[in-house]
């Protein structure tokens, strides 16, 4: 029987979300300490979710420690599922024991890095084969967009699949049909999500697509969403828009008054306090060239 026709299971070609953790310094307490601090204040933002460690950011003869930078994601619930890196960190790399991936970055990794812009990856399995601010402006490029991962052990679908569509795409787009965009239509291709009712304290609401909501959202509540988040009534809580990558996501509010506010995992925080221009105002919030939040005053009349 063929392999292709068992009722048992199969073997095919795909791809799943993962995010880049992209480490820049070899200073692992510091790290640590600055990953804590990060998301305490939403410790279910990335609960989960599966990440790729990107060393590319390191400078020449840099190393540090894959196994306890693996122990400290999953310390926050993180699950590290591999490692993105440059030609010449591979030898240290692949003593770690991780699956070694690679990534075309849009902009290229060093492109990427010089701009300072949070990488946006599709990531794929390595073919070189292992050798035994709440409102502080942070840029959350420590942790970045969805990328697209495609898991190794396919045979005739990746041949053809992945060699017709990566030499289409590849070809046409040269890479650019990137994760923010893949995570852009997909929230599109959901329904919006309509909340009528108050949101109070520890109350936590999930949209895949857009997310509507008619009522207060109070302090200690948070909304999420793939797409983006309109709240017509005072946003007081937590807003967190393009959750999984989405760079193009915004949220609109009548009256801004939040305890934090986060796109594509860039947020700020209450320990730099709102303009007045925009405190307890309708605002739209989006993200300038990917990498710092803008909040705008909405004109309504």
């Amino acid at each position: 029987m063929s392999p292709k026709k068992s009722p048992y299971f199969e073997l095919k070609s795909g791809s799943v979300d993962t995010l880049l953790f992209v480490v820049k310094t070899t200073e692992l307490d510091a790290m640590r300490a600055e990953l804590i601090r990060r998301f305490e204040a939403t410790p279910e933002f990335f609960a989960n979710d599966v990440v790729a460690i990107d060393v590319r950011r390191l400078g020449d003869g840099e190393q540090v420690p894959l196994g306890d930078i693996a122990k400290l994601l999953e310390s926050v619930r993180m699950r590290p599922v591999g490692v993105v890196a440059q030609p010449s960190q591979l030898g240290w790399v692949a003593q770690a024991g991780l699956p070694l991936l690679e990534a075309r970055d849009r902009r290229g990794a060093n492109g990427g890095a010089e701009a300072g812009a949070p990488p946006v990856a599709a990531v794929v399995p390595a073919t070189v084969q292992a050798t035994p601010d709440l409102f502080s402006s942070a840029s959350s490029d420590s942790v970045a967009a969805a990328a697209s991962v495609t898991p190794s052990g396919a045979g005739s679908d990746n041949g053809t699949d992945n060699g017709t569509d990566n030499g289409t795409d590849n070809g046409t787009d040269n890479g650019t049909d990137n994760a923010t965009d893949a995570a852009d239509r997909a929230a599109r291709s959901e329904p919006a999500l309509v909340v009528d009712r108050p949101l109070r304290s520890g109350q936590r609401i999930y949209a895949k697509g857009d997310l509507v909501v008619l009522a207060v959202v109070s302090n200690g509540a948070e909304v999420i969403a793939e797409g983006n988040i309109h709240i017509y009534a005072p946003l007081r809580g937590r807003a967190l828009a393009g959750v999984h990558g989405n760079h193009g996501a915004r949220i609109f509010c009548t009256c801004l008054e939040a305890e934090l506010i986060s796109i594509a995992g860039i947020y700020r925080t209450t320990e730099n306090p709102l303009p007045a221009d925009v405190l307890g105002k309708p605002v739209q919030i989006r993200l300038d060239d990917e990498e710092k939040l803008l909040i705008e005053p909405l004109r309504l009349t």
